[in-house]
C-alpha cells in the first residue's frame, strides 16, 4: 500500500532527529531517518534498524522509532529502494531490500557522524509486513521463493499474489530459494505480520537463532492466517516471544494516521471497527523497547 506518511516535527518530538541519504554504490542513494537520545553522544547504545512494509518509507514506524529512542536506543529507519510509496518499481526485490538493510548497518557503524556512540555488539532490528520477511532473511532465514507459485494459484486475490503478478521477475523463482544476503551482526528481532511467511515452513529459519519477538494481527486482512506469522512462529527454532493481537488488522501496526494521511491513504488509515490503534501502539512500543532491552 503506497502512501506518504506524515513527515516528523521536532517540535513533537523530544529526541533528536536527523534524515541523511547513504550512497549505495551504482543505485540509488538509500534514505534514512535516525533518531537518537540527546546525550547519544557521550554513552555507547545499541542501535535499532527499522524495515518499512512494501510502499511505506522511513517515517511509517515513527512512533515506534522515538518510543525507542526516548528509551535510550538509537534508532535508523530506512525507505527501500525501489519499493515505497513513491516508487514500487523492485516492490518484489527481496534479495535487494535485505541487501540495503546491511548497507544501512554499514553506514550506521563506519560513516555515520555519531557512530562512536553506537555499541556494534548490540544491533538489533524491527520490521513489519515486507520488512518483516526482510529483517529474517536478513539475520539467517532462507525462504522457499517457488512457494510463492503454489500459494498464488491457490489464493489469486491475496494481497502478496496480486502484487508478485504485478512485479513477478523477482518472486517466480522455480529453483528453490534465491541467495539471500545474511548479516550476523543482527542479535535480536521484533517481527510484525510477517509477509510471505509460508516460504520458511519447515528448515527455512533454522539459522535464526536470535531471539525473536514475533507480533500477529489476530484479524488481519490482508496478510491472513494461516499462511504468515503462524509458519515463522512453527519454523524458528528458538521458541519467539509471540503476541496475537485480539481484533486487530494489518495496518494497525502503523501508527495512528494524521488527518492528511488518512485522507491521502484511506485503506491504511481506516479504523478498525473495536480496536483501539493508539492504546495498542502504547503496548506495542513499550513490549518492543522491553524486548530490545532485554536481549541486547
Amino acid at each position: 500500500m503506497a502512501a506518504p506518511p506524515s513527515s516528523p516535527k521536532a517540535a513533537q518530538i523530544s529526541v533528536t532527529f536527523s534524515q541523511v541519504n547513504v550512497m549505495d554504490g551504482s543505485q540509488p542513494d538509500i534514505e534514512v531517518g535516525i533518531w537518537s537520545p540527546p546525550e547519544a553522544a557521550n554513552t555507547m547504545r545499541p542501535l535499532i534498524l527499522i524495515s518499512h512494509g512494501n510502499g511505506g518509507d522511513f517515517r511509517s514506524h515513527q512512533d515506534t522509532a522515538e518510543a525507542l529512542a526516548r528509551a535510550g536506543f538509537i534508532v535508523a529507519a530506512l525507505t527501500h529502494t525501489g519499493d515505497n510509496w513513491r516508487d514500487q518499481s523492485r516492490a518484489t526485490d527481496m534479495v535487494d531490500r535485505t541487501r540495503q538493510l546491511s548497507v544501512l548497518i554499514d553506514f550506521m557503524v563506519g560513516q555515520w557522524k555519531g557512530r562512536a556512540a553506537i555499541d556494534a555488539q548490540r544491533i538489533g532490528a524491527f520490521g513489519f509486513s515486507s520488512g518483516g520477511f526482510t529483517v529474517l532473511t536478513a539475520a539467517g532465514g532462507n525462504p522457499d521463493m517457488s512457494r510463492l507459485i503454489d500459494h498464488c494459484r491457490a489464493n489469486p486475490t491475496f494481497y502478496d499474489c496480486r502484487l508478485a503478478a504485478e512485479h513477478p521477475v523477482a518472486t517466480t523463482n522455480h529453483q528453490g530459494a534465491p541467495l539471500m544476503p545474511h548479516d550476523t551482526r543482527i542479535k535480536a528481532l521484533v517481527v510484525a505480520a510477517p509477509a510471505m511467511g509460508f516460504t520458511f515452513a519447515g528448515k527455512g529459519l533454522n539459522d535464526v537463532s536470535q531471539p525473536v519477538q514475533l507480533w500477529q494481527a489476530g484479524s488481519d486482512l490482508v496478510l491472513p492466517s494461516p499462511f504468515y506469522a503462524e509458519p515463522v512462529r512453527d519454523a524458528l527454532p528458538r521458541r519467539p516471544e509471540y503476541s496475537l493481537v485480539d481484533g486487530a488488522n494489518h495496518f494497525d501496526f502503523m501508527p495512528p494516521c494524521s488527518p492528511e494521511l488518512a485522507a491521502y491513504a484511506p485503506v491504511i488509515c481506516a479504523k478498525t471497527l473495536g480496536f483501539d490503534r493508539a492504546a495498542f501502539h502504547e503496548r506495542l512500543n513499550r513490549e518492543m523497547t522491553r524486548f530490545f532491552k532485554d536481549n541486547l
